[in-house]
């Protein structure tokens, strides 16, 4: 069996799908890798280390998409790197699939066994295959890096000679992976800090890391399937932000980290919010890729509004790509060990892992939640 490991054409994206020591750890076991040449080069992988770990280095990208028996990669594949997949290759990446609704289609087209690393179930079996939390911990670190280098203050507290500096307040709003590693590393530069999260739930692991909770009571359910927050209602959105007002007004810096699956990210701090903050503020929107948490985002800039500097950055990970790729390749390296057996993939879709990271196999949509997502936009669903 041939594991193919495809270099990322994405603008931005420096990560790689499998470090050397996956790689080495995949041929022990008798399996043959390619690696695209220069896939790991802005991770600071070079070839040579490929090479040394048991990997043929190939040249040409269509030999090594169109000859792989799996192909393994980052971000989604553009469209002309999909036509080089030989029918009943498997595909496994970041597919970002409940946004790209056509493009599943086109997998299942193709008849694409296409496994989505965001889609591995929230379990204790699969936390370490878990790349969206593994990645949205780089994200939550990085953010804060990003608003304590631009925010005009000290973010400890100081006693000096010449006085005593206040440490700066920290606002974390979403308190998921990425936004618990972002209160860790907020407190650990010595800020106070405090959070919100629509699910309660979040409260005890807010305040095990030295943070106030701020609690908010919603009258409907907060928590969709796999312990993620759900999408709310827009009167409970609006009972949020009159509550979070008074707390993004007294912040220095605020982060915010909401995401829903395959749908804009909720506008959680208004422009009405964003002119009440003292000049100097920060607010890095870690929700840019998904349209922002603020409504002055603008993915991939930086803008200031009535002399608070809205940051939006893109793809966090990419720019810590030697961990990021690290810890990347160790949930792929993973999955790959999970499926294959004696040599071979196992197909088991009555495995939660294995069924809910599947999303196209043999000409179909597996993914119930990529067929009703798909039903709910009245498109046909090819069956093979």
């Amino acid at each position: 069996m041939r594991i193919a490991v495809a270099k990322e054409v994405e603008v931005g994206e420096h990560r790689v799908a499998l470090i050397p020591d996956a790689i080495a750890k995949l041929v022990k076991q008798g399996l043959e890798v390619w690696v695209e040449a220069g896939a790991g080069e802005q991770a600071f992988f070079p070839n040579e280390a490929y090479e040394k770990a048991g990997a043929k280095i190939i040249y040409d990208p269509a030999t090594l998409w169109g000859e792989a028996d799996i192909l393994v990669k980052v971000s989604p594949p553009k469209e002309h790197e999909v036509h080089y997949l030989r029918s009943g290759t498997t595909l496994i990446g970041f597919l970002n699939p409940l946004a790209h609704l056509a493009g599943v289609e086109w997998l299942a087209h193709r008849k694409i066994t296409a496994l989505a690393m965001e889609m591995i179930p929230r379990s204790t079996r699969a936390q370490s295959m878990d790349a969206l939390s593994s990645q949205r911990s780089l994200s939550g670190y990085k953010a804060v890096l990003i608003a304590a280098a631009a925010l005009p203050k000290y973010f400890p507290m100081l006693t000096t000679a010449a006085g005593t500096i206040a440490p700066a307040k920290v606002l974390i709003i979403g308190a998921g992976v990425a936004g618990l590693q972002a209160i860790a590393t907020a407190r650990r530069l010595g800020a106070i800090v405090e959070a919100y999260d629509i699910r309660p739930v979040a409260k005890e692991e807010v305040q095990s890391l030295g943070a106030k909770f701020i609690e908010i009571k919603l009258d409907e359910d907060t928590t969709a399937s796999g312990g993620y927050a759900k999408e709310i209602s827009l009167d409970a959105k609006h009972k949020a932000q009159e509550i979070l007002a008074e707390h993004i007004k007294n912040a220095d810096v605020v982060i915010t980290t909401a995401q829903v699956p395959g749908k804009r990210a909720p506008v959680m701090v208004t422009e009405a919010m964003v002119s009440q903050m003292k000049p100097g503020a920060v607010i890095v929107d870690i929700a840019a890729d998904q349209g922002g948490n603020c409504a002055g985002t603008d993915p991939g800039k930086d803008v200031v509004r009535n002399g608070v500097t809205i940051i939006g950055p893109l793809n966090l990970p990419a720019s810590m790509p030697v961990h990021a790729s690290q810890l990347y390749s160790k949930n792929i390296l993973t999955l790959l060990q999970y499926l294959i057996k004696d040599g071979k993939l196992q197909w088991d879709f009555e495995d939660d892992i294995i069924g809910s990271t599947c999303i196209t196999h043999n000409g179909e949509i597996i993914s119930q939640r990529i067929r009703d997502a798909i039903a709910a936009e009245n498109t046909p669903v090819p069956v093979g």
